[in-house]
């Protein structure tokens, strides 16, 4: 195998409850990549479409987790990576991290699968120090590995995958701001009170419970976050008529996909889902800000082959 192309999913990190430990795919939106191997050892960006990402290997997440990559495989080739940016950079639904992930997994496939899951999540971690400072998992680990995903440990790096309960649904709307990671951590507190990390705690452990008993109710009850929504939530316009609009009109929860701009709701069943995707459009329709929407079942694939 010479040549692959790969979709990598967008994701939901945090989920409310789980700063930096939760995360899952959606299916209806993710970046595409073709990757060849070259006789040349030496990693190159030939084109890229869609949303503008750096040419430069050296500020591409994409090729920055290749290269820490093939600096331990050492393959006797080079890769050339044509990227159709799908997901806008800084929108809160993992485009830094759907962009490494197809990266990992498409050079895995053509050297012929030598790494673990675990180990494609470990690299193309790297990627992400670009667009955040630090390394996390709770974008890659669910693009790569599909489904609701819980991260443990980062070192060492231990991921946990939860049960989803089939009829769960996920309605996301993207403004179409840019929202810098890096920025989105520095406005947050370096201290957090204890009762508010008593709450936090303790709605993760019932959203836990909630996955594996498949109890909606209790679910919904989970989905809060005491930590971090109140100051990120400045960032994003409206954020409170769409967390109202959701909430009054039968959601689980709602909350902000990763540093934002996003804003994510749960439901149970997808007619939830399209009744909110259809009153928030209609919403954001008269606010002068662009915007997109997406309703999707939460993805239990993560990063898949489409040709070769």
């Amino acid at each position: 195998m010479n040549q692959i192309k790969v979709f990598s999913p967008a994701t939901v990190s945090n989920v409310a409850c789980g700063f930096d430990v939760l995360g899952f795919p959606i299916d209806s939106i993710g970046d595409e990549m073709i990757v060849r191997k070259t006789k040349k050892k030496s990693l190159v960006i030939s084109n890229v479409t869609g949303y503008s990402v750096p040419l430069d290997i050296d500020k591409n997440v994409s090729t920055i987790a290749a290269k820490k990559m093939i600096e331990q495989l050492k393959p006797d080739c080079g890769f050339d990576f044509n990227i159709k940016k799908n997901i806008i950079p800084g929108s809160g639904i993992g485009s830094s991290g759907s962009s490494a992930s197809a990266s990992v997994y498409a050079i895995n496939k053509l050297l012929g699968s030598p790494l673990s899951e675990i180990e494609m999540v470990s690299y193309a971690m790297k990627g992400e120090v670009a667009s955040s400072i630090t390394e996390h998992a709770d974008n890659v680990a669910p693009a790569l590995m599909g489904g609701l995903v819980m991260v443990k440990s980062i070192s060492p790096l231990e991921i946990l995958k939860l049960p989803t309960p089939k009829d769960l649904y996920c309605f996301v709307i993207n403004p179409k701001i840019e929202v810098k990671t890096s920025y989105s951590r520095e406005i947050l507190p370096k201290e957090v009170k204890l009762k508010s990390a008593t709450k936090q705690v303790s709605t993760f452990g019932s959203f836990v419970h909630s996955l594996h008993t498949e109890d909606y109710e209790l679910l919904g009850r989970s989905l809060n976050d005491y930590l971090i929504e109140k100051h990120r939530k400045k960032l994003i316009p409206l954020f409170d008529e769409i967390k109202g609009i959701a909430l009054n009109n039968g959601a689980l929860g709602c909350s902000i996909s990763g540093s934002g701009p996003s804003v994510f709701a749960l439901t149970k069943g997808i007619e939830k889902a399209n009744e909110i995707n259809l009153l928030v459009s209609d919403l954001y329709k008269t606010s002068g800000y662009d915007f997109s929407t997406y309703v999707s079942k939460i993805s239990e694939n993560g990063v898949r082959t489409l040709s070769i």
